[in-house]
């Protein structure tokens, strides 16, 4: 159901014929002008939120792996999220001018019809993530429950349902629940979560970390271990596709960050807010991953090296009432402290799991499905949609083939997301000026009305030559390395340039959707 208030608030800014528009509902209605709260803090919160997650601590793990030094894996991180922050603020700031979100901001530039496209494939990509982060999620939980209560894993004996253990079903459909209920009390639940999550997200990994150094006396021995590159020409080799999926983390955010900015107070509370939560917060967190790894590795000293990149792998260790190979006793020798720990564990790692799934994967795909059909799909349908498609997708199968998912999908999707926005940020700082007339965005016969057909083959155009390394990549096609391999790592870099200059001269060449040839 529509929140009839918001409808009722949205539509008293209005013109009188969009209420009755098909394009038109309250989740996607421009935010009315008392509902936009969010400050400086929400804002930074939202991202340090975000940004506390498990594939966050294991960013500079991949990078240390491919013979990086800890310091040269945070200045590819750091880097990368500086670059990637650049086109979340242009985007930005149309939701916080007019208060649209990501599926009626794209109507301007792709038109009212064409709008489904880029909607839809950041949806898809959305539901996949949320499937996998609600997989990871609810195994961690199963981790930390196991740990305290080892009778939880042997639940249910052998039985499966779709491929996945009574156990880890449970925690998995738990981790779903909470997801889905957050979703349907609303975006003001986002807020409140992502605002006391984030301190308290904090807190439990300075509290790790603290305890981790103490119990290792110092560091530990990645901080003198040297960096594999014995020249700057091999270290680039792995610096610059290392670079693009750092940009590639976040793309995805690029796009739809005006479903978050459209609540803010203004353009200074929203860039200055996530200035301050994206960047500093991906290094911080990353660092804090390094040293509690480097930590780790003096105290287990007998476990894999790369299992402890892992914070579910350690924080299991430390909480087992079993001591690990090669140590004599279990590292919290008194059992009521091992259950407390546990317990502080495995919420600290629900809830960081939790606010990210939330804001990074289900309210792009909830506004996005709403725009395929606004009067029958509200943004809490659409949060259900997303939870639904989320369990079919089955991810635990998914990640039994990590290449062909992660490396393989996921990056080959980042082709996409580079011309998407790009094609958003030409049309909405070159072509029109940061001015959109915000009424006829919901008008079927208004000036965006239709699919702009421009903006469609400039999307092909920053899409095409990243296909034949795609292919490549999966295996469809065979052959030695060629041009097209080069260029595929760089996807989103490529993508986003080829489409941003043919979508640009497109549009002079044959002006419409309101924008005049000059």
């Amino acid at each position: 159901m529509h929140d009839p208030n918001l409808t009722r608030e949205a539509l008293a800014e209005l013109p009188p014929d969009i209420g009755d528009s098909p394009l038109f509902n309250g989740d996607l209605a421009p935010t009315p002008t008392g509902r936009r709260t969010w400050t400086t803090y929400n804002f930074a919160a939202l991202w340090i939120a975000m940004a506390h997650c498990i594939p966050t601590y294991l960013l500079a793990g991949g990078l240390i792996a491919l013979g990086m030094n800890w310091w040269q894996a945070l200045l590819t991180i750091g880097l990368g999220n500086l670059i990637v922050l650049i086109p979340i603020l242009l985007n930005a700031h149309p939701g916080t001018k007019y208060g649209i979100p990501f599926p009626v901001l794209a109507r301007s530039s792709f038109g009212t019809v064409g709008a489904n496209v880029p909607a839809l494939l950041r949806a898809i990509v959305a539901c996949g993530w949320f499937g996998i982060q609600t997989y990871i999620g609810g195994e961690a939980v199963r981790t930390f429950l196991t740990a305290a209560w080892p009778a939880f894993d042997q639940l249910g004996g052998g039985a499966m349902v779709m491929g996945l253990g009574i156990p880890s079903a449970i925690t998995f459909m738990v981790f779903w629940l909470i997801n889905i209920v957050i979703v349907l009390v609303g975006m003001n639940a986002v807020r409140h979560f992502e605002n006391w999550s984030a301190p308290l997200i904090l807190l439990m990994g300075v509290w790790l970390l603290w305890w981790m150094v103490s119990r290792a006396g110092g560091l530990g021995p990645m901080f003198d271990r040297p960096s594999s590159f014995a020249t700057t020409a091999d270290f680039w080799k792995v610096f610059v596709p290392s670079l693009t999926g750092m940009i590639g983390f976040w793309a995805t955010l690029s796009l739809n960050i005006p479903d978050f900015t459209r609540f803010g107070r203004g353009q200074k509370e929203q860039m200055l807010g996530q200035a301050l939560g994206l960047p500093t917060t991906m290094i911080a967190f990353s660092l804090m991953a390094v040293v509690i790894t480097s930590a780790a590795e003096t105290i287990l000293k007998g476990t894999d090296p790369k299992t402890l990149w892992d914070p579910v792998v350690v924080l299991g260790q430390i909480t087992s009432s079993k001591a690990p190979a090669e140590l004599d006793a279990p590292l919290l020798a008194n059992e009521g402290t091992r259950i407390v720990v546990a317990v502080l564990s495995l919420f600290g790692v629900a809830v960081a799991t939790i606010s990210t799934n939330i804001a990074a994967n289900v309210v792009s795909p909830a506004n996005d499905f709403a725009q395929l059909a606004p009067r029958l799909i509200s943004f809490k349908t659409g949060g259900v949609i997303t939870g639904v498609i989320g369990i079919l997708i089955m991810p635990w199968k998914l990640l039994a083939s990590a290449d062909a998912y992660i490396f393989n999908w996921l990056v080959g999707y980042s082709a996409l997301l580079g011309p998407i926005a790009g094609i958003m940020i030409v049309d909405y700082w070159y072509l029109r000026r940061r001015e959109l007339d915000v009424p006829d965005l919901y008008r079927t016969t208004g000036r965006y009305a239709g699919i702009n057909w421009v903006a469609m083959l400039a999307l092909v155009a920053g899409i095409a030559p990243n296909v034949p390394g795609f292919l490549k990549s999966v295996h469809v096609i065979e052959g030695e390395p060629n041009f097209f391999d080069a260029l595929y790592p760089y996807a989103w870099f490529i993508g986003l340039a080829i489409a941003s200059a043919a979508y640009a001269i497109g549009m002079r060449i044959k002006p419409g959707f309101g924008v005049n040839a000059r």
